[in-house]
């Protein structure tokens, strides 16, 4: 990646004139969420569908959910996407965008090697493919996320982007969870993969044909050509990478007697502790510096340094309540589909579940939440989110008991995506609100990543978990840990944060 030789203001001024409504904006943001939406169930849900399907033992269908940790770390890279650009695309279309159209690509081909290798005989090389879609869909929401946040700077502009966004990444999973399922009940899972790969693709050729970062630019096609030849030597560098260091972790987690058999959730609540620890620690310090301290810092250290000189220890609070918000709707995504699979739904009937009923439920609870985003204070809708999560959680447990009966399935999923798709909506702008406007890609980044590690990492032990206490203990645990979100919200509400002096 080069460095970009114009200011982050000039470039951002220059991406935004190529959307000239709200209803411009709103299209836009549609497309993006679904283009974000298609892969993710294709490294997740579907996959541990899949997964069971073959016969694959429930813990390592757990340890699998453990790539969707890699979104939780995106602020790790979410300061390049603010600084560098992506040779040709960049300079036709703008930084945004050109990594947007880098992570397109990078989608596209993960998903096509995920298809070349459905049977799953080497455990190693499905993993080495889920990763690479997982990092490309999460670099593609970064820099979707940091440009919605610089066009719409407050609550009022950013609830209909918002629920406009969620339309588009919840019509795509459920549109990718649905198809692909049907797809491989009709053909088999290279088909489905497939299919939902060109899905994934079909935004690409729109963003390539919007109008340039400055009027009047030249070389379309000169900037096409060398953005995808800069995009496929990244690509594969991706892929040599991810490689090299998940053999070396593999080697070393088989050396020291890790396996299927070891109860790892002890481990995963340690490893969950540090971060808390971590800034508990490093807190009286950052409170002290001065304001024109984070002038001088690093392009990596400041955004997340600023957040957390802003917010004071106010900060642990808020970051223990974006844990537990969406506990119950990962946890859920995790095992959801096997248990319908042992309950004995067909692959037919779990397609039309996560079809049309999903789909329909999800919307609904989308536009409730971010309508009443507009109408109520947040405390309040993420009270509401918070219950309607927990009882998408639990209503898994009447299904878990019920005889295998259509009915029962489509009920259980329309109240789980309609809590689910509530519970995001509003958390997606309380997060937005959180964030400076000086850093707001690389601070949403970390605080939407950081609401993912604890449940993700929990999700890695639900195979574990589920051996424990059964399907019904799990559900019922995942939809209390959700619910127990609501006995923050009195300290949540009460947050203020820091003005320079």
């Amino acid at each position: 990646m080069t460095a970009a030789l114009s200011s982050d203001a000039r470039a951002h001024g220059h991406e935004t004139s190529a959307i000239s409504t709200p209803r411009r904006l709103l299209g836009l943001y549609l497309l993006l969420g679904f283009s974000a939406g298609l892969p993710f169930y294709m490294f997740n849900a579907v996959l541990t569908l899949r997964l069971a399907r073959h016969g694959v033992d429930i813990v390592i269908i757990g340890f699998f959910a453990w790539i969707a940790l890699l979104p939780t770390f995106k602020f790790a890279w979410a300061p390049l996407l603010d600084r560098c650009d992506v040779p040709g695309f960049s300079r036709f279309w703008g930084r945004r965008r050109g990594w947007i159209m880098l992570s397109q690509l990078g989608i596209f081909l993960s998903m096509v090697a995920m298809a070349f290798t459905s049977s799953d005989e080497s455990l190693p090389l499905t993993a080495l493919f889920a990763i690479l879609l997982a990092f490309w869909t999460t670099t593609l929401e970064v820099a979707a996320d940091g440009w919605r946040i610089e066009l719409a700077p407050t609550q009022a502009e950013q609830a209909p982007i918002v629920a406009a966004n969620l339309w588009g990444y919840r019509s795509a999973m459920v549109a990718a969870g649905s198809g692909a399922v049907l797809v491989a009940a009709w053909a088999d899972w290279t088909w489905a993969y497939l299919v939902i790969a060109v899905a994934a693709f079909a935004p690409f050729p729109i963003l390539a044909a919007m109008r340039p970062e400055q009027e009047g630019a030249v070389g379309r096609s000169r900037a096409l050509i060398a953005g995808t030849l800069a995009s496929l030597v990244a690509i594969f560098a991706a892929a040599i990478v991810t490689a090299a260091f998940g053999w070396a972790l593999l080697s070393a987690i088989q050396g020291v007697g890790f396996s299927a058999k070891t109860n790892v959730t002890p481990i995963v609540l340690a490893i969950a502790l540090l971060p808390f620890v971590a800034l508990a620690v490093a807190l009286p310090r950052i409170r002290r510096l001065p304001a024109d301290a984070l002038a001088t810092m690093s392009a990596f250290a400041a955004p997340y340094v600023e957040l957390f000189w802003h917010y004071g220890y106010a900060v642990l609070a808020v970051l223990a309540f974006v844990s537990l918000y969406r506990m119950g709707d990962v946890l859920t995504l995790t095992l959801s589909h096997p248990l319908w699979n042992e309950a004995g739904y067909s692959l037919h009937q779990i397609g039309v579940a996560d079809g049309v009923v999903a789909l329909s439920a999800s919307m609904a609870g989308v536009a409730l939440g971010g309508w009443l985003s507009t109408r109520l204070p947040l405390v309040w809708t993420l009270a509401i989110g918070a219950v309607t999560a927990a009882a998408g959680n639990w209503v898994y447990v009447w299904l878990w008991h019920s005889e295998p009966a259509a009915f029962v399935l489509y009920i259980s999923v329309a109240i789980d995506q309609f809590g689910n798709g509530f519970a995001g909506a509003v958390f997606v702008v309380y997060l937005s609100m959180l964030v400076s406007p000086t850093y707001p890609g690389a601070q949403y980044a970390l605080l939407s990543g950081f609401a993912f590690l604890l449940p993700r990492l929990l999700a890695g032990a639900s195979g574990t978990m589920q051996t424990e206490i059964g399907y019904d203990g799990f559900f019922l645990l995942s939809g209390a840990l959700s619910f127990a979100a609501i006995f923050l919200l009195p300290v949540i509400a009460r947050v203020k944060g820091r003005t320079p002096s």
